[in-house]
């Protein structure tokens, strides 16, 4: 058994989302229960029935909204569905108080095996990218495809511009950091997030900023809020300096299942000449550059990047076809 593995999956029992969890046009949400975890999983209803099944895994401080947008795009194509990660969205924190990579990944390993949804597309964005990673690499048969978009995986010299999240991760500098801005509001905190996160901010509609600030002034009422981003900064940072079998970069290189990377050449978290030495590093890999794109490019580019999704989807197809004999059969 892996140090990933969960011990304990078992059928989910779900409940209906209590009356302050949101959702999207046409998305559904519930609460899966597991011993010592509880999740949030965000779905929408696939256009098609025997669709394969997709999990979207979100960022550092991001939650399963950030896929609203590509969910609805590839409805017609996967059985969708996106984590809410312990801490994060409208999960609650872990028993464990595990915000590792590692514990993350457990987290999704341990939702994978009690749905029994798996294999899955797994798609995962910036910290959701090195959890897929790890997921992808320690339980291959829960991983069709992955789709990693700026993922968080270790860079020797970080932008400058991402300095501030890391030292989210130093001992007494969130304490810090909540008294120098207790007077910032709401609005201010939203428009510094996404002028860090989008490539362009000018993209984000009223709509978007005006749901983003409401969803970012209900999590800072969460009496675990900055604790859980002290802890899951300190988590990507203690990743960043795993050697041998636990590096993320080794365990991408023991990725088996086909995989999209996708990297915006304005992002300012994770750097895009990161992109080169992660198409080198996953074995079978193709590369999505973004001119435009930042940080979070299924948000602002969400049709590109569904679009190249579907061409991921369509070569597998075309080479299990092959692997078959073209007529259902195995080749040999």
């Amino acid at each position: 058994m892996s140090s990933t593995e969960s011990p304990d999956a078992r059928t989910v029992p779900t409940v209906p989302p209590g009356g302050s969890v949101r959702s999207g046009a046409g998305e559904a949400l519930r609460t899966v229960t597991l011993p010592g975890l509880t999740l949030v999983v965000r779905s929408r209803p696939p256009l098609a029935e025997g669709l394969a099944p997709a999990l979207y895994v979100h960022g550092l401080g991001g939650s399963s909204q950030n896929w609203s947008d590509l969910m609805a795009r590839l409805a017609h194509r996967v059985d969708g569905e996106a984590l809410d990660l312990p801490g994060f969205g409208h999960s609650p924190p872990p028993d464990d108080g595990d915000y590792s990579v590692t514990g993350q990944a457990r987290a999704v390993i341990r939702y994978l095996d009690a749905s029994e949804r798996g294999p899955v597309h797994l798609v995962g964005n910036s910290l959701g990218g090195a959890v897929a990673t790890r997921v992808a690499a320690v339980r291959p048969d829960l991983v069709r495809t992955a789709t990693l978009i700026s993922p968080a995986l270790p860079e020797l010299r970080p932008q400058r511009t991402a300095v501030p999240t890391a030292l989210l991760a130093v001992p007494g500098m969130v304490p810090l950091f909540v008294r120098a801005t207790r007077d910032w509001t709401p609005e201010r905190r939203t428009r510094d997030v996404l002028a860090l996160c989008y490539g362009d901010p000018g993209r984000v509609s009223t709509e978007t900023f005006e749901d983003a600030v409401a969803e970012y002034e209900r999590r800072l009422g969460l009496p675990y809020f900055w604790d859980v981003m002290m802890r899951s900064a300190r988590g990507i940072v203690d990743a960043y300096t795993l050697g041998g079998q636990h590096s993320l970069w080794r365990q991408a290189e023991r990725v088996l299942a086909p995989t999209l990377l996708v990297y915006g050449m304005r992002d300012q978290l994770v750097g895009f000449r990161m992109a080169r030495r992660a198409s080198r590093s996953f074995r079978d890999s193709r590369l999505l550059e973004l001119v435009e794109a930042g940080h979070v490019a299924m948000m602002e580019e969400p049709e590109t990047v569904a679009r190249a999704f579907e061409e991921l989807l369509d070569d597998v197809d075309a080479r299990h076809a092959r692997d078959m004999g073209g007529d259902g059969a195995p080749r040999g």
